[in-house]
């Protein structure tokens, strides 16, 4: 098991590691090496860098620093894996066998990979061991069996023409994923890709490294064969993301992260014409009405703005409750907000943690202080250094603030909730609707008769009804707007994944 003090150890010259060759033995060393073609290697400059642990600025290891160079060999691995290795002519049901035995795997190594989760990202240990590390290993269960399910198409057009529509794996993907939740979002990713038949380079976020480590590991014992899947660590502009989404030997690219980043990779991708799918940022929309059950509505607008520190691109990040119950709302709210227990993230207790990085914590900061100045502070938005020299902060509410502000407009990814009053449902949409952003929204009222006109207005890619954050993995997910391109889930990533050809067969009479 990976353990705290284990993690703290420095690590010997990163050209020349003790390799983690196993996930049931103990880390002995603090260092993250890329796995290409079946093996952990360093880049080939030799550099590294370092990743921290956000609850208490420690170094947690050093990581390989790709670059270029490193992105071209691990493509190249999957180029020959998927040219001439075994994976693409297996049967779905033999690739999906595989699949099913790294979710198993997942669930065996739970508490490892919780840990790991926790240390790099700061978010409670709670949501890591129950939330987060079984959705990964959901993942794979899922796409294993949905794929094995998914049929192709065929018409016939007389005893002598019929035209057959198949799904034909896309090749070589390049998968690159957020650090809010590594683990859960890579595995949304690598399940449907590898499902298909297809080879990956995976490009994990620079500030949570460990656990696409461990599961490159992971997917080796369970069978994968090598270069099938293959993880590259570095940076994103100028370093080994850049480079992935230029190189002409990939030839699609899914993405989950930030707007800004995902207009950077659509340019670089532009000259290779390769398959883009963006889940992008987010300003989601909660909506109250005064005939809401407002005890669950209320707990739920809580859950919704601060779960994982308020880092999640589907956070209910802007709060529009209906006039007659404002007040009464505002209150609850700040009764519970002040009640969210902030602390040590590997403290089964605590119910929020640390911001993933000094920069993320610093730029939180510059939007608190521009409610202040906007609006009104209700409770939190306060450093708390009582908790060390990690990256804590306490929730913040705010009321006041007009949704034509910065504050309301621009994605946060922070625990910082602006409450907003309206008068009736269509002022509610139009508030709701009045961002670049569009990803999701929920809305509370016992009227079925509202919430169907209110969930059909709502410019956004998932609407929740009396509830949040629940999904069927079977169904379409991304954003309208700059909230992404395309959809994820179901047929949706397996067709992504694929290229659809039409065979027509004419017969002789």
């Amino acid at each position: 098991m990976i353990d705290r003090e284990t993690l703290r150890q420095p690590a010997s010259n990163c050209t020349n590691q003790e390799k983690i060759m196993s996930i049931e033995t103990p880390t002995r060393t603090a260092h993250l090496d890329h796995f290409i073609d079946g093996q952990y290697s360093p880049s080939e400059s030799g550099q590294c860098f370092e990743t921290t642990n956000p609850a208490t600025g420690e170094v947690l290891a050093t990581v390989a620093l790709g670059s270029a160079e490193d992105v071209d060999r691990a493509v190249k691995a999957a180029r020959q894996a998927f040219d001439q290795g075994p994976w693409p002519r297996m049967s779905v049901r033999e690739r999906c066998q595989i699949l099913r035995r790294m979710g198993d795997l997942i669930l065996e190594r739970r508490e490892e990979l919780a840990r790991a989760e926790t240390l790099d990202t700061g978010k409670p240990i709670g949501e890591s061991l129950e939330g987060d590390i079984p959705r990964a290993a959901l993942n794979f269960h899922f796409f294993s069996e949905f794929a094995a399910s998914y049929h192709e198409e065929c018409y016939t057009v007389s005893a002598q023409e019929r035209h057959l529509a198949v799904r034909e794996p896309a090749g070589v993907a390049g998968l690159i994923t957020p650090w809010n939740l590594p683990l859960y979002l890579a595995t949304w990713k690598i399940a449907p890709c590898l499902a298909m038949g297809n080879t990956c380079v995976v490009k994990p976020a620079e500030w949570t490294p460990y656990t696409a480590f461990l599961l490159a590991e992971l997917a080796a014992a369970a069978g994968l064969p090598p270069g099938v899947l293959n993880v590259v660590q570095g940076m994103g502009a100028g370093g080994a993301g850049e480079a992935l989404t230029r190189h002409p030997g990939v030839d699609c690219i899914s993405f989950t992260g930030e707007t800004t980043t995902g207009k950077a990779i659509m340019g670089a991708a532009a000259p290779t014409l390769k398959k883009l799918s963006f889940e992008l940022g987010g300003k989601g929309a909660n909506i109250i009405f005064a005939d809401a059950r407002l005890e669950e509505a209320v707990a739920t607008a809580v859950r919704a703005a601060y779960r994982n520190q308020g880092e999640i691109c589907l956070a209910g990040s802007r709060l529009f409750v209906e006039e007659a119950v404002f007040e009464q709302v505002v209150s609850r709210l700040v009764e519970q907000v002040k009640s969210i227990r902030v602390g040590d993230p590997l403290d089964p207790r605590t119910q929020m943690g640390a911001i993933i990085s000094r920069e993320q914590m610093e730029k939180i900061e510059g939007y608190i202080e521009l409610g202040k100045k906007e609006g009104r502070l209700l409770a939190g938005g306060h450093r708390l250094p009582e908790l060390g020299a990690g990256n804590f902060i306490a929730p913040a509410l705010f009321t006041g603030i007009d949704n034509s502000s910065r504050f309301c407009q621009e994605e946060i990814f922070g625990p910082v909730l602006p409450v907003i009053p309206f008068r009736d449902e269509q002022e509610a949409v139009r508030l709701a609707n009045d961002t670049p952003y569009g990803l999701s929204a929920s809305l509370w009222s016992a009227d079925g008769d509202r919430c169907h006109r209110v969930s059909r207005q709502l410019k956004t890619g998932i609407v929740w009804v009396n509830c949040w954050f629940a999904r069927d993995l079977r169904t379409p997910f991304g954003g309208q707007k700059a909230s992404g391109i395309g959809r994820e889930g179901g047929r949706y990533s397996l067709e992504f994944f694929s290229e659809a050809k039409t065979i027509c067969y004419r017969y002789s009479s």
